[in-house]
């Protein structure tokens, strides 16, 4: 994923490799990999992320490592129609255009360092940005656009058509090439990553991080019995663990649509704190831990608490999608994949 590529860029940088990035700016058809999609390719050849899947890697590589020696950043187009792109594996049906520059290029100047900058702090803080590069033109190569907040970099006299365009695309979701003050524009999005909010740091909990961090979601684990709520348990640790009450913790987090919400430790002390914030907020999903029996007791107290039916109604209890689960990695799989399901608009009541 695109965002993992970005914290390469960090590492290398900080272990003092020479690298270019490369971006897919625009697909057409079945093109193997969508607009956004990134890879590095340092001095040594060693590459981190994907451009296609496989297909046209080799002769972006190669092209990565002249724009190493050149500095000049190439604009790469591949389609089935031509020759090159048949003999590099593009048989898909598809177009791509790559845009490789050296990473140098992020700091050829203080105005696109200051952008750099920015958004390394946007993707630490989970906040939204869209980054505009200059692929042909005259001017600064790089801007950053908050849509919430505000620009980093400065583009002079196009500077307020860049942060429309910008915000336009975010509005969108999508990135794009736009022609801007005589040159190409790659608009690419970084949206604020969903939030898998996780109620309960027990045994389920410990797999289900691991495969929603796998998904590019960012987690939130909540629990306040501190002899879960401890890091030393989790191979992959949440990006919040919050050894707090539920009523506590949620009063401070964003419960919005990009939002999907687990109730995990059977307890009603627990759970049923953070259902009644749940319930009264837009959050996509909710998936409650428990049997037929469990589930339907915890709707009685939620109807004694003075919700409706259409409220209560968006639990999904018991929580996953039906595979058959018995171990805690294969509940946390089906509970998961109810999660994505529920992004992709696929469940029952959705559809």
């Amino acid at each position: 994923m695109m965002r993992d590529i970005w914290q390469d860029v960090t590492e290398w940088t900080k272990a003092g490799k020479l690298f270019a990035i490369a971006r897919v700016v625009q697909t057409w058809r079945s093109a193997p990999r969508s607009a956004g999609a990134g890879m590095l390719v340092d001095e040594a050849m060693c590459v981190s992320g994907s451009v296609s899947g496989g297909c046209i890697e080799g002769a972006v590589i190669e092209e990565a490592l002249e724009v190493l020696q050149s500095g000049t950043p190439r604009k790469l187009t591949y389609g089935v129609e031509d020759e090159l792109a048949l003999s590099v594996g593009l048989s898909c049906g598809g177009q791509v255009s790559v845009f490789v520059e050296p990473h140098w290029a992020f700091a050829e100047d203080s105005g696109t360092q200051v952008v750099w900058d920015a958004l390394q702090q946007c993707l630490r803080d989970n906040e939204p940005a869209v980054l505009l590069t200059r692929m042909s033109g005259q001017g600064p190569r790089h801007l950053l656009v908050r849509p919430e907040n505000s620009t980093a970099g400065d583009w002079g006299m196009a500077q307020k058509e860049a942060e429309r365009l910008a915000r336009e695309a975010y509005d969108q979701r999508e990135p794009e090439v736009v022609e801007l003050a005589g040159g190409e524009v790659f608009v690419q999005v970084f949206p604020r990553r969903d939030q898998l909010l996780i109620i309960g740091a027990g045994h389920i909990t410990i797999p289900l991080v691991q495969y929603a961090a796998a998904l590019d979601f960012e987690t939130v684990v909540v629990d306040p019995r501190k002899v879960f709520a401890s890091t030393e348990r989790f191979p992959v640790a949440p990006d919040h663990l919050i050894p707090e009450w539920p009523q506590e913790a949620l009063a401070r987090r964003s419960l919005n649509e990009d939002t999907y919400a687990l109730l995990l430790t059977h307890d009603p002390k627990i759970d049923d704190p953070a259902l009644l914030l749940l319930l009264k907020s837009p959050v996509r999903y909710i998936g409650a831990l428990g049997s037929r029996r469990t589930h339907a007791k915890r709707c009685e107290r939620l109807r004694e608490a003075g919700f409706d039916e259409a409220a209560i109604s968006r639990i999904k209890g018991p929580a996953g999608l039906d595979i058959g689960a018995e171990s805690p990695a294969e509940m946390a799989l089906s509970m998961i994949a109810e999660a994505i399901a529920a992004k992709r608009g696929k469940l029952a009541q959705d559809a």
